[in-house]
């Protein structure tokens, strides 16, 4: 495989574990596709032909010398000092989890995706729309001015392809974490809490010292609805958000990780927050997408905090 269709497949997992489904991904690239039809030819120079193909503007590829791939450093926070150990590695590309480059610079523009995923929940799209719109120009803001380029840079100074993808996988993450909520059906939210905390990447989680933990509500207390409402789409959405959670019928939230604010305005609207580790979470869905290449015959070396977990035999 060469770089261009490892990223495809990643592109093509993530659309299909969409929490929204597949269709309303594609739904959303016809409407990217309208909209640039109906642009001025100034104005159709301009625009990011990229949304026309990826719903995920967060994940990309920024090295690429179109060579065929057997050996990728895969992880979830690649530094120039990891590119200095792909290139001493004999390494073709490195797999980065966190959004870079571009794809930090666009991180907001994943995030309508999470007022979508709330109205599948009862939230009414308007208002989720409403309160995400601040937090979205929130997120434009903060990663405005930060060095987007330095690792891409690095890595193309040392010939080594560099990619990353991050909602495609966290959409792993969510898709796999509901089917195994849905199977089991915990009713208490201690039952919650052990049956994430059961999970390969989350145990080896808890060694290394961050475990899944309960934020806000009660181990005894009824999980009511549970929702998967802050793992994909971008980072964290708005804090005034789990009131209208509440009014939904929503009474637990799985979450990535959670700020002050967030956890203290969800404990005010009583919603139970059980946080599943961060970086074990962004381990499972990489894991899910790295199983599939190397069944495709790419050997895959972890990094960058990585808890590489494999979920096949070969």
């Amino acid at each position: 495989m060469i770089q261009q269709q490892i990223f495809d497949l990643a592109i093509k997992m993530g659309m299909r574990a969409d929490l929204r489904g597949e269709g309303a991904v594609k739904k959303h690239l016809a409407r990217q596709q309208k909209k640039f039809e109906a642009l001025s030819p100034k104005k159709q120079a301009d625009f990011d032909k990229d949304k026309l193909a990826n719903p995920y503007m967060d994940s990309g590829i920024w090295v690429d010398n179109g060579k065929p791939v057997k050996r990728a450093l895969a992880g979830i926070d690649i530094t120039p000092g990891e590119i200095m150990i792909a290139k001493t590695l004999g390494i073709d590309t490195i797999i980065n989890h966190h959004p870079i480059g571009k794809g930090l610079a666009m991180l907001d523009d994943v995030m309508y995706m999470q007022a979508d995923v709330l109205a599948l929940f009862g939230v009414p799209i308007n208002i989720a729309e409403s309160l995400l719109e601040v937090r979205i120009s929130e997120v434009a803001r903060g990663v405005h001015s930060a060095n987007h380029y330095d690792v891409i840079d690095a890595a193309r100074l040392m010939g080594i392809n560099l990619m990353n993808v991050h909602t495609a996988a966290d959409n792993l993450v969510a898709d796999f974490l509901k089917k195994v909520i849905d199977k089991k059906k915990p009713e208490y939210v201690s039952e919650l809490v052990d049956l994430v905390a059961s999970i390969e990447e989350y145990k080896e989680s808890a060694k290394r010292g961050a475990p899944v933990k309960l934020f806000s509500g009660s181990e005894e207390n009824h999980t009511g609805k549970i929702v998967l409402a802050e793992i994909t789409g971008g980072t964290s959405g708005s804090k005034d958000i789990y009131r209208e959670m509440a009014n939904a019928g929503i009474g637990t939230i799985v979450s990535m990780h959670m700020s002050e604010g967030h956890r203290k305005n969800a404990k005010e609207a009583h919603i139970n927050v059980v946080i599943a580790s961060h970086i074990a979470s962004d381990s499972l869905g990489m894991n899910l997408f790295l199983d599939e290449l190397e069944q495709k015959g790419i050997e895959i070396v972890p990094c960058g905090g990585l808890i590489r977990i494999k979920r096949f035999k070969k």
